[in-house]
């Protein structure tokens, strides 16, 4: 079921509060959302959630607030520490919503 594509070569950039929270050119898009790799992330922004939901082909999915310049976006970021057989390839990867930017900045 997993209906990604790689976007190898077009670089997105996720902003929030005028912090840069991640940016790659090596994201995946599933259902509409950016994935990136958890490489591509800027950790310090990210604090662990007590937040799980469950999407019924992806599997569990944790969340992380989004905090900046001590401004917090709650359950900002999601994603899927074990995702099921067919969503394998957002595993190490993070999206993000709740007003984070993501945008598209043309070829890497």
């Amino acid at each position: 079921m997993f209906t990604g594509e790689t976007t190898t070569g077009t670089r997105y950039r996720a902003t929030w509060n005028g912090a840069v929270l991640a940016e790659s050119g090596r994201t995946i898009v599933v259902e509409g959302n950016q994935y990136f790799p958890i490489d591509d992330v800027r950790l310090e922004h990210m604090r662990s959630s007590a937040s799980h939901t469950t999407c019924h082909w992806k599997g569990v999915a944790s969340y992380y607030d989004v905090v900046v310049d001590g401004a917090v976006n709650r359950d900002a970021a999601w994603y899927y520490p074990d995702p099921s057989a067919a969503a394998m390839n957002i595993k190490n990867r993070v999206a993000f919503w709740h007003g984070v930017k993501v945008e598209r900045l043309g070829a890497g």
